[in-house]
């Protein structure tokens, strides 16, 4: 196997003789290496002592060895390879925890515990057959055949740790392989053992689908086998098609999918991908036909927006800035969209980048991801007007630096040319200098912005000291 020719096997091979065990490389670099995907993590089982051996390997290359006593595991890093050693071992599991009762074994009872096929293929380190490969339950045929398929019954496998169920979509979802009939079975009848999961190791699931090269296959799978419906139900509620007096919308869960992908084609930024899985979470909230008219679902990308923090709760997501990011970019989803249906005004584009900010050119991306139309000629229409859009937004931000904008009148400003405690006023006379600058009415700039402070300070009643 040329993938073994790094130093680092040589060197895990000599160790493991002189420490008398026997070392393999075993699951996912072998089998991404087969597959030529890069692969930077190692995993070397050993039929003894993972830990005494990673020590001496770690003292042979001078990297610092983490251990892991708990797990029975210990890690090095050595130049740009994480490498993770562990000890053979056999397991059996309770009813309530994904957690294993474990005992020393063999490379056979090794690869018998993992998840998949493709995941028990081991290369052997020892000097007399160094890159045999050994493969019990034909994974290189699954290799071939781009199959994801358990070592033991399904029912066995996911029943012993539900979070196999999510890493089998992943990997459909990441090397665009099929999961076998039965264990889309199994995955159905054994869906709520994920109830013993925590909601942090199913996210970790969930962003690696997310950022797989389409993210719609393992969204459907997760809805095939009724797991979406236990993590995601808002999602799930997107389905369906209804039909009135002859006018039917189209189904926001396809449409969502398909916006997913057409993202992903353009971003690998997680939270962006996040937004535009929920960037019509909630249609079915609003929806209202009006006669004459149609299905409308005015307000969605607001009642969308305060959704966001929700869900992200419900997930136990970070609460912080990436969620924001998400619900801004829920919320402002439209309004490209509504650019492109009118004339563009410096004043619109001014308010889009205020709003924006620094996301601007993230939010285009999702707007361009949200054509979904099969007329052809409408799809390339709504792109040359997005065109027009962007180029725009880089001749008004040029012209008038709005992106970062800062209101060159501050409350400090006011207070002291007035002389005025803070209150309501102050707000007021913020606000009418921001919007008079985004409505193109003075340039951003503090002689403009002071000036006309003064004559609305005026009308006011106000008077400087």
């Amino acid at each position: 196997m040329n993938f073994l020719r790094k130093k680092i096997f040589t060197i895990i091979s000599e160790e493991a003789a002189l420490l008398g065990v026997r070392a393999f490389v075993i699951g996912g670099f072998v089998r991404d290496s087969l597959l030529k995907r890069e692969s930077k993590d190692i995993d070397i089982v050993v039929e003894g002592s993972g830990i005494e051996l990673a020590e001496r390997v770690g003292e042979r290359v001078g990297s610092v060895v983490a251990v892991f006593k708990n797990f029975g595991t210990a890690m090095i890093r050595w130049k740009e390879l994480e490498i993770e050693f562990v000890g053979a071992r056999k397991e059996s599991y309770r009813v309530n925890s994904r957690k294993p009762i474990v005992e020393n074994g063999s490379l056979r009872d090794d690869q018998l515990r993992r998840d998949f096929t493709i995941n028990a293929l081991a290369l052997s380190l020892q000097n007399e057959d160094f890159g045999e490969l050994s493969d019990p339950f034909s994974g290189i045929d699954d290799l071939k055949n781009k199959i994801i398929r358990t070592p033991l019954d399904p029912d066995t496998t996911y029943s012993d740790d539900p979070l196999r169920m999510f890493r089998a979509i992943r990997f459909s979802s990441q090397l665009g392989f099929s999961v076998t009939p039965e264990s889309i079975e199994s995955i159905k009848r054994n869906r709520e053992r994920i109830s013993i999961l925590s909601e942090e190791r199913i996210n970790e699931e969930i962003n690696k689908i997310l950022l797989s090269p389409k993210p719609s296959v393992g969204f459907s799978l997760l809805d095939e086998t009724g797991l979406l419906e236990m993590i995601l139900p808002q999602i799930v509620k997107l389905k369906g098609v209804e039909t009135l007096d002859g006018k039917g919308h189209k189904d926001n869960f396809s449409h969502t999918l398909e916006v997913l992908d057409n993202l992903a084609a353009k971003s690998d930024n997680l939270w962006l991908r996040w937004a535009a899985l929920l960037h019509d979470i909630a249609k079915p909230a609003t929806k209202n036909f009006e006669p004459g008219v149609g299905w409308t679902f005015h307000g969605h990308d607001y009642l969308g927006a305060k959704m966001v923090p929700k869900i992200f709760k419900q997930l136990k997501m970070p609460l912080n800035e990436k969620m924001k990011y998400v619900q801004k970019m829920v919320q402002l989803h439209l309004r490209p969209i509504a650019l492109v249906q009118e004339e563009v005004t410096d004043s619109a584009i001014r308010r889009l980048l205020f709003d924006a900010g620094d996301d601007t050119d993230d939010l285009m991306l999702l707007c361009e991801a949200d054509i979904t139309s099969k007329n052809e000629n409408r799809v390339k229409r709504h792109l040359h007007n997005f065109a027009l859009v962007r180029e725009k937004l880089i001749e008004v931000e040029e012209k008038d630096a709005v992106r970062n904008f800062k209101n060159p009148v501050t409350g400090e400003m006011i207070m002291e040319i007035y002389g005025l405690a803070p209150g309501r006023e102050i707000g007021i006379l913020k606000e009418y200098i921001k919007n008079a600058i985004l409505d193109g009415i003075i340039s951003n700039n503090s002689d403009e912005a002071i000036k006309l402070l003064k004559e609305k300070a005026e009308t006011m009643g106000l008077k400087p000291l």
